[in-house]
């Protein structure tokens, strides 16, 4: 590969494809590839064969130091492109009218993000972090005729906007390839090194780092293991409705926060969780009719301990409501949010999701795990986000479990005990 001068560039065979026409260039996978390596010395190589004008992009840019600023300087240097570009602080400038420019996508609006309208090539480095909002609001902008959007990143996991988006259902636009340390011609000995390592002492996370494989959940992730031997064992699979079982519903409720809904059926030595809904600002009765209108074979209800806490507007409970509203309506039995973690990986073993319908709940489970304390580095209780309100409504499916039934003798008014004060 040449550059304007007429130096012969070191080049990975298997990114050949970043000098060929297509509107979205993808290469995702492992550490060692020489991805970002590649992608640098392409722009670099292009940009002094052409006037450019390239935009450097990651989800979060606090500062220049957490850009490709420093990647493509270097990279400057070994193709011997010094008289040609010139790098500031902030920019970087080819002789020929090319611009590098860096931002993070997160603090952009669509109002502030029409200045890139002009680009010519849009490099999304990092991209697993990439949201759905920015990757909305960022591909319709970059709308140049001609104007490119390269993509690299290391999958974190599966069910991430930026890995569905471009390699589950890729645009027919785009080229997609996958990359680890095997394709990379320059693998150096101190990075084979560190690959057999964690090959023989971190397996379990060896194909994430390495191979380029998704990992079944964040790091960190309460449920990491669960959810781990759920995907190897298929039980994130088609879940079908069975009408001679009955439909239990259980709730983490919420207004501003998430409401979130499982709707579960119990087997007879399996729990077979067959949709899942979330959403919020919209009131009791909105659920009641949403769920009544499915025709599904009732069985329980169950709302969480503040279910039966009286609104003070209203002076009527959750259940109160939900019970006028024709619901056989049980409370969650009151176990601590340890307790309910340590009973949900109990069950765990015996749950099935459909794949499609519980995609959200999978995702919250998935993403589910302890706030670090930032002076002691240690973990404490379950961090509170966007995730939480669909991992607490598997906890309450989970703790609630015995009491489920397909009898219908179970649906009379029966009161239990309370098991946490057993």
């Amino acid at each position: 590969m040449s550059d304007s001068s007429g130096n012969v560039a070191d080049f990975p065979d298997k990114l050949r494809f970043l000098f060929q026409p297509a509107r979205f260039k993808v290469t995702y996978g492992g550490r060692g590839a020489a991805k970002s390596w590649g992608y640098a010395r392409a722009l670099l190589i292009q940009g002094a064969q052409k006037p450019m004008r390239v935009l450097c992009a990651r989800e979060v840019q606090k500062s220049i130091k957490q850009s490709v600023h420093t990647l493509l300087n270097d990279q400057i240097q070994a193709l011997q492109l010094g008289a040609f570009y010139t790098v500031t602080e902030t920019e970087i400038r080819g002789i020929n009218g090319t611009t590098f420019s860096f931002a993070g996508l997160a603090t952009h609006t669509v109002e502030s993000i029409k200045s890139f309208e002009g680009v010519s090539v849009c490099w999304v480095e990092e991209a697993q972090t990439v949201s759905k909002r920015s990757w909305d609001i960022l591909i319709p902008t970059i709308r140049k005729p001609g104007s490119e959007i390269w993509v690299s990143f290391n999958p974190d996991l599966d069910s991430d906007d930026t890995y569905q988006r471009f390699v589950v259902n890729p645009p027919d636009t785009a080229i997609v390839v996958k990359m680890n340390y095997h394709d990379n011609p320059w693998f150096p000995d101190v990075l084979e090194a560190e690959r057999i390592h964690c090959k023989n002492t971190n397996p379990k996370d060896y194909a994430n780092i390495w191979e380029g494989d998704c990992k079944a959940a964040v790091d960190g992730a309460i449920y990491a293991d669960e959810i781990t031997k759920a995907q190897d064992e298929k039980r994130i699979c088609n879940v079908p409705y069975d009408p001679m079982l009955k439909v239990h519903a259980v709730f983490d409720l919420g207004w501003n926060d998430s409401m979130s809904i499982a709707l579960v059926q119990k087997g007879r030595s399996d729990l077979r969780v067959i949709e899942y809904i979330e959403d919020d600002h919209k009131t009791l009765d909105y659920y009641s009719a949403l769920l009544k209108n499915k025709n599904l074979n009732w069985g329980l209800m169950f709302l969480p301990h503040d279910g039966e806490s009286k609104d003070f507007k209203y002076g009527k409970s959750a259940q109160d409501i939900m019970t006028a509203l024709g619901w056989r309506v049980r409370i969650v039995p009151r176990l601590d949010i340890e307790g309910g973690i340590k009973a949900a990986r109990m069950t765990f073993p015996r749950v099935y999701f459909d794949k499609e319908k519980t995609k959200r709940l999978v995702d919250c489970i998935k993403h589910y795990r302890r706030d670090i304390s930032s002076k002691t580095n240690e973990p404490g209780a379950p961090l509170h986000d966007e995730y939480s309100h669909g991992a607490d409504c598997f906890r309450y499916l989970c703790v609630s479990a015995e009491r489920m039934s397909n009898e219908d003798w179970n649906t009379k008014k029966i009161e239990y005990p309370d098991l946490g004060r057993l």
